[in-house]
């Protein structure tokens, strides 16, 4: 489990490395191919520091400052993040059971200030009960032995100490289709209890929960499909913010958007099929009553 002191992992700090580095290439008139030959290593090496795929030495960032000709006083910061590279994260105990370019979701997810999702087809994560997440992971994964079924539901289970924790607990904001509430999933009871724990959290005040109705007409929603927003609030190097990332769970794997157009699209959407719900406190009461 997670705790006030847990470590955030390395996502970050390669993530912002990265981008540092390869606005550092850039500014020096520099191609990939150049910066490779100086360096003497390949362009896929290169490439995988960019984009934040691998940790570094402090002297493989001494270097590429050098050739970069980057300002004496980024050095210093920027080697001190490289030594932030190599930490590990607490899901790393479960990385068994973490999905191929997951744990990038989970650096990301652990180190945001806000997360804004919607969700038209099952209960988010954040928000799942035991027995839900056990009854979904159970039908998505048939061949999974009940060791494996019990070590996704203890990883699920952990990531929602965001919400709870007591310093910057995560700020969520979570938008779900009406049909959601009316699917049975894991029997009766099993759903009673999510629909209980969905309206208890709608009291949390770091958490904000609405559903759209299904009579409501055509919303961006229809056309995005499920999706994550996470924005950051710590600065890093020289004060720059981290820029947001849109996580899409598509079914080969995940995608993560970074462009700036691609950043405003979603966020657009998201305030689109906001306007179209409503507090979620009723829809989840009716629901409860039916079963």
């Amino acid at each position: 489990m997670p705790s006030a002191h847990a470590t955030t992992g390395s996502t970050m700090p390669r993530r912002q490395l990265g981008r540092h580095l390869r606005d550092l290439r850039n500014r020096a008139r520099m191609t990939t191919r150049t910066a490779a030959a100086q360096l003497e290593w390949s362009e896929a090496k290169i490439w995988r520091i960019e984009t934040g795929q691998t940790s570094l030495r402090s002297l493989d960032v001494e270097a590429m400052c050098k050739i970069y000709g980057a300002p004496g006083d980024l050095v210093g910061p920027l080697t001190a993040l490289a030594r932030q590279t190599k930490a590990r994260g607490w899901w790393t105990a479960y990385s068994d059971v973490v999905a191929e370019g997951f744990e990038v979701y989970l650096g990301l997810e652990e180190s945001a200030r806000g997360l804004s999702t919607y969700e038209n087809e099952l209960v988010p994560g954040l928000l799942q009960t035991e027995a839900y997440a056990r009854a979904l992971l159970t039908a998505a994964r048939p061949e999974a032995s009940a060791a494996e079924i019990d070590r996704r539901v203890r990883l699920r289970m952990a990531r929602q100490a965001l919400i709870t924790r007591a310093e910057s607990p995560l700020q969520l904001d979570v938008v779900i289709g009406e049909s959601l509430l009316w699917r049975r999933l894991g029997g009766t009871e099993v759903t009673a209890d999510q629909l209980d724990h969905l309206r208890r959290v709608c009291d949390l005040p770091n958490v904000r929960i609405k559903v759209v109705p299904a009579d409501s007409g055509y919303h961006d929603g229809m056309d995005s499909g499920r999706f994550v927003l996470l924005d950051f609030a710590e600065a890093g190097v020289n004060g720059i913010n981290e820029p947001s990332v849109v996580y899409v769970e598509a079914f080969t794997g995940p995608v993560y958007l970074e462009k700036e157009h691609e950043i405003d699209r979603y966020r657009g959407a998201f305030a689109n099929i906001k306007a179209t719900a409503v507090d979620a406190r009723a829809g989840i009461e009716e629901a409860r009553n039916a079963l």
